[in-house]
């Protein structure tokens, strides 16, 4: 069992670059694949980005492609969403989520998920 925290979100100006961060416990967090996918109200969860376990291959939303990075420590048992020139749009709850199964775009394909952090982006 893998437990997964998410912080770092918050209000942030559009044009900001905030952080994200997704902290493993419990399980072998360098076996999974690692996602980010967001959410707004009343609409189904989207991929936003992955990353598999050696952190050699990466995977965007077309959204995001260019703006969002992913990236993993995995001495830290930590994966990172490094967010740039963020939009009204971008505002959602993100969540990261370890997978074991591909593709890792799928949210069908993971297993454990972190409770979730809003991100609100203001013009």
């Amino acid at each position: 069992q893998v437990q997964l925290v998410e912080s770092g979100g918050g209000l942030v100006q559009a044009g900001g670059s905030p952080r994200l961060s997704c902290s493993a416990s419990g399980g072998a967090f360098s076996r999974y694949a690692m996602g980010w996918f967001r959410q707004t109200p009343g609409k189904e969860r989207k991929f936003v980005a992955a990353i598999t376990w050696s952190g050699e291959s990466t995977y965007y939303a077309d959204s995001v492609k260019g703006r969002f990075t992913i990236s993993r420590d995995n001495a830290k048992n930590t994966v990172y969403l490094q967010m740039s020139s963020l939009k009204p749009e971008d505002t959602a709850v993100y969540s990261c989520a370890a997978s074991n199964a591909f593709p890792v775009t799928q949210s069908k394909n993971y297993i454990y998920w972190g409770q979730g952090t809003q991100v609100t982006v203001s013009s």
